[in-house]
């Protein structure tokens, strides 16, 4: 079987980097057998830098960081990228038109799995970008889901928990059992199922923690792009 190049824009952070690159290569092991594993290029960021620039609101700045990384795996006759983090796929649009590469896009691999349950209506937790602005729900919305997001104060709770404490590799029991309680509410306003619009955390919140479905999109999105490697 052809098996495509992918290449893979990561570092944002690198903890759930390290889960693609991991999920990827057993995915394509568990398909292909033997001692198969993904061809990868990856481009890694100094996470310093995107945090520098999204303190001062310059989404200029970053989306030229992950242009230049985007435009440096084209030049390795790569054809498609994955961009490791919900978030950043506020450039796809941008990205997509500025330098011709397919991306596999994380909101329409997960909407894919939202539907298989046939859930039209799920609580979305991510960052603050995520959550409040329409680059990701929308990808949703054309799918038939509506999205509905905790309110600002537990958005704030959200954000800093990602930032100041999973992008480190920091577990708190604390900080899960908030996002219990705001799953929980989730819930109580409509929500059937939870999308983990961030890709730390299910370093935090995993299906055993609630009864409603839970939609790694890590996970959902490293197997979509093994398919999309494979196709």
């Amino acid at each position: 079987m052809q098996m495509k190049t992918i290449g893979m824009i990561g570092g944002t952070g690198w903890p759930s980097t390290l889960e693609y690159y991991k999920i990827i290569n057993q995915e394509i092991n568990k398909r292909l057998g033997g001692l198969s594993s993904a061809k990868i290029l990856l481009s890694s960021f100094n996470y310093a830098e995107i945090d520098t620039f999204n303190k001062k609101d310059d989404h200029a700045g970053v989306y030229k960081l992950v242009l230049d990384a985007a435009q440096k795996i084209k030049k390795a006759s790569i054809a498609f990228i994955i961009i490791c983090a919900n978030t950043m796929h506020q450039y796809v649009d941008a990205l997509e038109n500025e330098t011709g590469l397919k991306i596999v896009h994380i909101a329409e691999a997960t909407a894919v799995e939202i539907k298989k349950k046939s859930i039209s209506k799920i609580g979305l937790l991510g960052t603050r970008p995520t959550m409040e602005m329409d680059f990701y729900t929308k990808r949703l919305q054309d799918k038939g889901i509506e999205s509905i997001v905790p309110p600002k104060s537990d958005r704030e709770f959200i954000h800093n928990v990602i930032m100041d404490e999973l992008l480190k590799e920091n577990i708190k029991d604390e900080s899960k059992k908030k996002f219990l309680t705001i799953i929980n509410e989730l819930e109580s306003n409509g929500a059937k199922g939870i999308v983990l619009g961030c890709t730390e955390i299910p370093l935090l919140i995993k299906q055993a923690d609630t009864h409603l479905p839970i939609f790694n999109t890590l996970e959902i999105h490293a197997k979509a792009t093994v398919d999309f490697a494979l196709s």
